[in-house]
């Protein structure tokens, strides 16, 4: 190229170069400003991770003080231990680095915005990194760091959940390739060598989300086993239901002498006390027992019910009372020994030596409304919880006045909580196609032997999408008809992109039940495949 003689094109051509190297000196800041934003934004995520994270470990804290769980959580709880401080410990490993960059690429920014932040002063300095990281060796001892903390993650889970969760886990290394600028393919050399101070910053950033989200994957791990062979009840608990509380001398008496709730995995023996001490085995979880009804009076049958459980044998004793005489009544409950609100309790009433038409019941104490008729009642509206609700079986005399000839103590409780669950499962992993196609949570109320019906009202959907940031939560709410994903367009939006990978969170669920109150159900934790 020619260099021109014309002052004037002199000038111009400068001018031309001076442009040239200012706007390439702009995209630079551009890129530079681009990183600090970005590691802000990590730095954001990373906070509602650990969030998410401190949720679930106190979780498993608060199921190990639960009643008979202490020997079954307390190992998977002392894993969670050491999971969250190694993951502590790695997070704040990360931010002395930030610091060391920091202050070795020339101090802290003195904008006040920045003041609580690792923005540096020379964000462009790529000296602090390639001295410290590569030339000090301290990207092997991070390396080295990395794999240690990935390879501890992993040895808290069993070989075949190790197996399973490795490619999911977020931690890892890459390894550096040969070139001619590397040739020995140092990893610390690839990844930050003349790298500028802000780009190692916001890469620190990303690996601290790595080690939260890899302990959130861990630590939810860990609360699914826990429980995985759980006797599916809260406690166990021995009842006598009898199918007759008031027999006539003679007539047979029968019962059946069952936990509250049963799993029918296990096998509970029941011995019956006096008369020989006879035990039974129980099928399907109930024990039938059968005897024939003596004397006038007030009849107590009592024994003790054994199930084996993966720690002990656990014993409960139980019994239960029936009357024999030669005139009065019964009731017999169609369902359960219990009435529950919000639901119609059937209840079937019968008085020895009086008409069907002439009996009927009423509540000592009021409080719930009762229709129905020869024999055959509804009791519903109940207003509260009760442990001795009485109800009081009327006949009519053949004077006329009507007269209390029986009466029956009765337990009132609320409907049990529902189970949140997605397509049949409450967490764990699912197909990514399964997932998107899924209408919205529903609440399952699995083992009640009453027509109730949960409706989800409204929950929190939150996702951290693989290789991307946490997003959320978006709250979706529709009372009229039942809340799905559609009701929430931003949730709709990222339902259709969902792919393997990523992590859904549903929490803050709220349902409603047919007694009118509205609970709050355990949140739900997916990873898809």
């Amino acid at each position: 190229m020619s260099i021109p003689k014309e002052p004037r094109q002199i000038m111009i051509n400068l001018m031309y170069l001076v442009l040239t190297a200012l706007l390439a000196l702009n995209v630079s800041n551009e890129i530079l400003n681009a990183f600090k934003t970005l590691s802000l934004s990590i730095d954001r995520s990373n906070k509602s991770i650990d969030q998410k994270n401190i949720e679930v470990y106190d979780a498993i804290k608060e199921n190990e003080k639960a009643p008979g769980q202490e020997a079954k959580v307390k190992p998977f709880r002392e894993k969670a231990d050491a999971v969250v401080k190694r993951a502590d410990d790695m997070v704040k490993f990360f931010e002395v680095w930030k610091k060391r960059i920091t202050l070795e690429a020339g101090g802290y920014n003195i904008d006040p915005e920045d003041s609580a932040l690792h923005i540096p002063a020379r964000m462009d300095n790529i000296d602090a990194t390639t001295k410290l990281l590569v030339e000090n060796k301290g990207g092997d001892t991070m390396k080295k760091q990395i794999m240690d903390v990935r390879e501890f993650f992993l040895s808290q889970l069993s070989k075949e959940d190790t197996a399973k969760l490795s490619p999911l886990m977020p931690l890892r290394i890459s390894h550096a390739k040969k070139n001619d600028h590397n040739p020995t393919g140092d990893w610390s050399i690839e990844n930050f060598e003349h790298m500028p101070a802000i780009a190692a910053i916001a890469l620190f950033s990303k690996y601290q989300n790595d080690v939260r989200s890899s302990e959130a994957l861990i630590l939810n791990r860990l609360f699914e086993e826990a429980h995985m062979k759980d006797i599916k009840f809260d406690t166990i608990g021995a009842v006598a239901v009898p199918k007759t509380s008031y027999a006539l001398d003679g007539e047979k008496i029968e019962a059946s002498i069952l936990l509250a709730a049963f799993n029918k995995e296990q096998k509970p023996t029941v011995t019956v006390l006096g008369g020989g001490g006879s035990t039974k085995p129980a099928v399907n979880g109930v024990v039938a027992w059968e005897t024939v009804a003596h004397g006038v009076g007030l009849q107590t049958v009592r024994g003790i019910i054994e199930l084996k459980t993966e720690q002990k044998t656990e014993k409960r004793e139980w019994k239960f009372e029936y009357m024999v005489g030669t005139t009065g009544a019964s009731m017999a409950l169609d369902k359960m020994n219990v009435f529950y609100i919000g639901v119609e309790n059937p209840v079937t009433v019968a008085a020895a030596g009086y008409s069907v038409e002439d009996v009927s019941i009423a509540a000592a104490a009021g409080g719930c409304t009762i229709t129905g008729e020869k024999g055959h009642f509804v009791i519903k509206d109940l207003k509260k919880i009760d442990a001795k609700f009485v109800v009081e079986i009327r006949a009519k005399t053949k004077e006329g006045p009507i007269k209390k000839v029986g009466e029956m103590v009765i337990r009132v409780k609320k409907i049990p909580d529902p189970v949140a669950m997605v397509n049949g499962k409450p967490g764990g992993g699912m197909p990514a196609s399964i997932f998107r196609a899924q209408m919205g949570p529903v609440a399952n109320l699995a083992g009640f032997d009453f027509d109730a019906k949960f409706k989800i009202v409204s929950f929190d959907y939150s996702t951290t999408p693989k290789g991307k940031d946490y997003m959320g939560p978006f709250h979706v709410e529709n009372r009229a008809a039942g809340t799905r994903f559609t009701d929430n367009p931003q949730v709709t939006k990222i339902l259709q992109q969902a792919k393997a990978g990523d992590k859904v969170f549903l929490d803050e669920i709220k349902a409603v039940g047919p007694d009118g109150t509205t609970r709050t159900l355990a949140p739900l934790f997916f990873t898809l495949n």
